[in-house]
């Protein structure tokens, strides 16, 4: 029964695998995490780093995901213990964590992840959806191994750190944000510069050197090729708003020039 229940992990352990397609989401919207579920894309990113989400909205979008295979991943704001509980206690079983800049970052992430003796993580689950309010007697047992961290390198500090985060065993992959990177580089707004894509492209080869998968975000198909080809394999292809405005913008324009 608690197998069926149990949510779903990202497979990322495999170098070797096809490319998993992602898409981004920042509306906050349960129907439009619903709508992309039932797309076929490979995994979900729901994100309460940038996008109005909170605790309830995030739970009510993985509730609208639960049915599809498609994969949630929820993107937290900040490293606060406390916060991270409470998503894991919704049930968040793949958390992308942004800015991981140290070692030290890293371990007190891990931490705040695990129950003790691993970590800090307070035991509260029996009144929680992820034990489904302690129905599954062996949650507590489980959980540690259930859950995938990915470690959002944001900053020349995360690069220059890359293979003492990646090393850690309970790292389970590392995400490249080009448009922070390059802001870091000195060139706000201009992920797309040659040295920024330069950079993440060393950075995925030298995390596959350590066999630790790796993931990026863009819309620039050429890089995102470069980047597969580097080793990356979790691909976040679009957004929400992207396709809201895209198609909104691509079809206005389609009837203003017919009438020209």
């Amino acid at each position: 029964m608690y197998e069926m229940l149990k949510n779903k992990k990202l497979e990322l352990r495999l170098l070797e695998q096809n490319s998993q397609i992602g898409a981004w989401t920042n509306l906050a919207n349960p129907l439009v995490c619903e709508i992309i579920g039932s797309l076929g894309f490979d995994w979900i990113l729901i994100d309460a780093e940038h996008g109005p989400n909170s605790v309830p909205l995030v739970l009510s979008q993985l509730q609208a995901i639960a049915p599809y295979a498609t994969v949630p991943v929820v993107r937290i704001p900040n490293h606060d213990a406390s916060l991270i509980k409470r998503y894991l206690d919704i049930g968040v079983t793949n958390l992308l964590i942004p800015f991981v800049d140290s070692v030290q970052q890293a371990e007190n992430i891990i931490r705040a992840t695990r129950y003790p003796p691993e970590g800090i993580r307070g035991v509260g689950a029996g009144l929680a959806r992820a034990s489904r309010w302690g129905s599954n007697k062996e949650y507590l047992h489980e959980a540690n191994d259930q859950i995938s961290l990915i470690a959002q390198i944001e900053s020349l500090e995360g690069l220059h750190n890359l293979e003492e985060i990646a090393s850690m065993e309970e790292i389970d992959a590392l995400f490249f944000g080009p448009a922070d990177i390059a802001a870091s580089m000195g060139k706000l707004g201009i992920p797309g510069d040659p040295s920024v894509k330069g950079a993440i492209l060393s950075g995925i080869k030298r995390a596959s050197a350590l066999n630790k998968p790796t993931g990026i975000f863009s819309s620039d198909r050429a890089f995102i090729t470069d980047c597969e080809l580097a080793g990356c394999r979790l691909i976040g292809a679009t957004s929400d708003v992207n396709l809201l405005v895209s198609g909104g913008r691509s079809l206005l324009e389609s009837y203003r020039a017919a009438k020209e």
